[in-house]
């Protein structure tokens, strides 16, 4: 039997009642990660959380089947924010949680991801225990006596304790009195919690997004349709406008114009803030390969670095905590304060972008634009298998061709989704029509290579 790959760059992913997003993988699922968690003779505990897809109740009850087996006692929390569980899972001493979420992805996928007790994001090497445990048809379970399976529980004031938490990240007589924001929480996750929050710290807020159905979350709103977020900022002459994604973890920001703000511009603000404030280690930012080089130009120009990890807010977490940095992010919008969280928080993220303008009575259009960023194009090709680009002569022609043409003032990453069939080609340098000339001129090469392979 060939290995099926269970996790990807962010937990388990995939089409709804399609492997591996299966009721019976996921049962088997929990098994295995209570199995992993279970030591000692205490009482163990896990945290379930979910977003708002129609799917969330098959595999929260799955999940919640094989981890009371396996010995564990849950805690169901219901539709929170990604970050909002790895926050709970600390503040409820548990052993692990649990997130069910599909992030960005449409309702017709859904997805499960685990943090650890501090609250990170599972490592390579337990994750792959895990999984070896569900694909193993032959895995013969350790069952606790009948005394000691687990029981489940409903959280209902853990919305409340992540509201409570998040404030905590402001100075404490801070009020966001006289700011409008538009809001956009992508019938997701932080449906309730954010505009709450929000209006508890004194701003107006006009909310969209927050009528979820089980099928509408991430449908033209949210964080990949910013668009929507800046009409309505135009239309209220709102301050600022926040679009959040469907978990909730990463963020996308409009100026009072309109403009769309993305993660490596608000990075640049955060860091300088820091900085002024020297609170930033040895001046470092971390973010990915896929970070403009005029955020890393202007890190050096403040006499600081940007120290580069792979895709993910997982890789941007784990290299922080390597280097003792304190943030961290992706152009995405995934933006990690590791002083007051584990893992990407976009209603964090906009809270501090909040902050800043307040203290710096301005505008937010006006402290944004600290670098202009490289022209750079992405594109996607859809690929049946993901063989090695190395292994492909044609694309290694392409590229080495593009890279000769940029020399250093310009960058080449290929790479495949961890979570879609597709090969991911992205090509940075100071003039736009060159470098969509260059990053055609390579999926044509990977659409050839990988239809001849």
């Amino acid at each position: 039997m060939i290995k099926q790959r269970l996790f990807g760059t962010d937990g388990m992913r995939g089409r709804v009642n399609r492997w591996p997003m299966l009721p019976d993988t996921a049962l088997r699922l929990g098994l295995a990660a209570g199995s992993y968690f279970r030591s000692g003779t205490k009482r163990h505990r896990v945290v379930v959380g979910k977003d708002t897809r129609l799917s969330g109740y098959i595999y929260e009850n799955a999940l919640t089947s094989g981890l009371c087996a396996s010995g564990m006692d849950v805690f169901l929390v219901g539709p929170l924010p990604t970050p909002a569980i790895a926050f709970l899972t600390r503040n409820m001493r548990a052993d692990f949680g649990i997130v069910i979420s599909a992030s960005h992805n449409s309702f017709e996928d859904n997805g499960i991801k685990f943090f650890d007790a501090d609250g990170f994001k599972l490592q390579d090497r337990v994750e792959d225990i895990i999984s070896d445990m569900v694909l193993d048809n032959s895995w013969e379970w350790d069952y606790p006596e009948p005394a000691k399976v687990g029981r489940a529980f409903k959280i209902a004031d853990a919305p409340g304790r992540y509201i409570v938490s998040i404030k905590n990240s402001l100075p404490g007589q801070l009020s966001l009195e006289g700011i409008r924001v538009v809001l956009d929480c992508a019938h997701g996750a932080n449906y309730k919690v954010a505009p709450m929050a929000l209006k508890e710290l004194g701003a107006e807020v006009v909310a969209l997004g927050v009528e979820p159905d089980g099928l509408n979350i991430n449908y033209q709103c949210g964080s990949l349709h910013p668009d929507v977020v800046a009409a309505k900022v135009r239309e209220t002459r709102a301050d600022i406008g926040l679009a959040l994604d469907g978990d909730a973890d990463r963020l996308i920001v409009v100026d009072e114009r309109g403009k769309n703000i993305d993660g490596d511009q608000m990075l640049a603000v955060f860091a300088s803030d820091l900085m002024d404030k020297g609170r930033l280690p040895d001046k470092t930012l971390v973010g990915t390969v896929m970070s403009n080089m005029a955020l890393e130009v202007f890190m050096r120009e403040q006499g600081g670095c940007l120290l580069r990890s792979k895709v993910g807010d997982r890789y941007v977490v784990e290299a922080m905590r390597e280097r003792g940095a304190v943030l961290g992010g992706e152009p995405s919008g995934h933006i990690v304060f590791m002083e007051y969280g584990t893992t990407g928080d976009g209603l964090l993220a906009g809270l501090q972008l909040l902050r800043i303008m307040k203290e710096k009575d301005m505008p937010i259009s006006e402290f944004t634009t600290l670098f202009q960023p490289y022209p750079q194009t992405l594109l996607n090709v859809a690929v049946k298998t993901k063989k090695p680009f190395e292994e492909l002569p044609a694309v290694c022609d392409a590229r080495r061709q593009a890279e000769n043409e940029l020399k250093d003032r310009g960058r080449v990453l290929l790479r495949y989704s961890g979570t879609e069939s597709l090969a991911r080609v992205m090509v940075e340098g100071e003039d736009e029509m060159h470098v969509e000339r260059l990053a055609g001129m390579i999926a044509d090469a990977i659409r050839l290579s990988l239809a001849t392979a």
